[in-house]
């Protein structure tokens, strides 16, 4: 009971926090609450994030706000049908003074990076990430260099039909804790986008609000929710149901049962509660396996979007009762 009490005035300190990035976001970026805490529940359970839209709804806009309100150091790669992963990872470069090779860093070297548009550059240089976002780390003619922390990657993609993509593999995708759409904003809301930005930009008078150190701690309070053990059961059951049913070519991963549980813990923060709730699951489901769940061939032939599959694999799952 202790830990418990210590542990809610432990969440609730985190509150103001919380409250005062949302605020500086909503000073730039304008749109759907929904759209900002989603965001956030990938940043504090430290869970890359995918964004896919059509250019120009503000999917730049929404990182850079993040970026700008939580202080770290930003870097933005402008992915490119050119670019190399070297230009990504670093490379080492001879240096005529010192007469030996030196490395230099490349553009992931950063605490917050946003991975613009990262479908037009070849499959060979997306891979490039992939290690950087499992282990936070990149390796480069066989040294391992270590990320800035906290780490954070936000990437964008064009949708798939558009000119000049490039498909993102499975292990990609597999890696992408959170995906979701920022959908065009509604009249009410462009109208305050034009009045906004028609004399300034308001991205250059955002705050920053938290300190890198105060991330950590709250990232540490996201995994210390308490999940009940029938949870954790439910959460297997339901990796379990995707990976039967003939309606998805390949089911969940372990990797991907662990980012809903994360992604939950994470929704529970920012609900200010120090317990998981079944809710807590349903709610952030679609946007830790929208991505991931591919459509069988079946599921193509009857036209079944993603979303209606995912709702009826969490219909077929009975919701635990009796949690502690």
């Amino acid at each position: 009971m202790g830990f418990v009490h210590t542990f809610r005035i432990m969440c609730m300190e985190f509150v103001q926090d919380i409250d005062d990035i949302i605020k500086e976001i909503k000073s730039a970026f304008i749109g759907k609450n929904t759209i900002i805490r989603t965001l956030l529940i990938g940043f504090f359970g430290n869970l890359s994030i995918l964004v896919e839209d059509i250019p120009g709804v503000g999917k730049t806009t929404l990182a850079k706000s993040l970026a700008a309100a939580s202080g770290l150091d930003f870097g933005r790669i402008q992915f490119t049908p050119d670019i190399l992963p070297g230009d990504i990872l670093g490379m080492n470069i001879w240096d005529q003074e010192k007469r030996e090779f030196v490395f230099r860093p490349g553009s992931i070297m950063h605490q917050f990076v946003l991975a613009d548009e990262i479908n037009r550059a070849s499959e060979r240089t997306q891979a490039a990430l992939l290690e950087a976002m499992q282990e936070e780390t990149v390796t480069v003619d066989g040294v391992t260099y270590p990320l800035k922390k906290p780490f954070f990657l936000i990437a964008t993609q064009n949708p798939p039909h558009y000119a000049g993509t490039f498909r993102l593999p499975e292990a990609q995708l597999d890696r992408f804790g959170i995906s979701f759409s920022v959908g065009y904003p509604v009249s009410d809301d462009e109208i305050r986008i034009i009045d906004t930005y028609k004399e300034r930009d308001p991205l250059q008078f955002i705050k920053s609000v938290i300190s890198p150190e105060r991330i950590l701690e709250m990232r540490k309070a996201v995994r210390g929710i308490f999940v009940d053990p029938k949870l954790k059961s439910y959460l297997t059951r339901i990796a379990g149901e995707t990976r039967k049913s003939n309606q998805i070519r390949t089911g969940m991963s372990p990797r991907a049962t662990l980012h809903l549980l994360i992604a939950s813990q994470a929704w529970a923060f920012l609900e200010k509660r120090n317990y998981l709730l079944p809710e807590d699951v349903l709610h952030v489901a679609p946007y830790v396996l929208g991505h991931r769940l591919i459509p069988s061939a079946d599921a193509r032939m009857e036209k079944k979007p993603v979303p209606e599959i995912i709702r009826e694999v969490l219909e077929r799952v009975v919701l635990p009762t009796g949690l502690e």
